[in-house]
């Protein structure tokens, strides 16, 4: 089993301390049940203005449109908005509590069954707390 993730980043090593919407950059791997793989980087370019409301469902949909295509199933960070409710419709989303990418990337490579139950759940699924595991 394999799966695309994507990490919530500004430096391409650790998580920021934002919601995951809020990040610079996504930083994209695959990940198996015997390795992983760094695959690319996406920046984030969806605007967010001082007017936008807390929980806006159309910056949902910017972050649900930037992985469009890339076959991505599960997003990982630090900390999620309120927009959780509508982006774990189309991804599992994954909470750490480590800053290290590196390092969450070994925890979910150990909790990949974990996640794959998860994703198999469609848009019933919740999010993982990896921070308790």
């Amino acid at each position: 089993m394999n799966m695309k993730v994507a990490f919530a980043t500004d430096d391409g090593k650790t998580f920021m301390d934002r919601h995951f919407g809020d990040a610079e950059y996504y930083d994209v791997y695959e990940i198996s049940e015997n390795d992983w793989e760094f695959k690319k980087r996406i920046k984030n370019t969806t605007e967010e203005d001082d007017e936008s409301i807390h929980a806006d469902p159309e910056k949902a949909k910017g972050i649900a449109g930037l992985f469009k295509g890339e076959n991505i199933q599960v997003l990982v960070s630090k900390v999620f908005g309120p927009n959780i409710k509508r982006i774990k419709k189309k991804f599992v989303c994954v909470l750490m509590n480590n800053n290290s990418i590196p390092e969450s990337i070994k925890s979910l490579h150990q909790s990949i069954q974990i996640i794959d139950k998860e994703w198999s759940k469609g848009e019933d699924r919740s999010h993982l707390n990896l921070k308790e595991l």
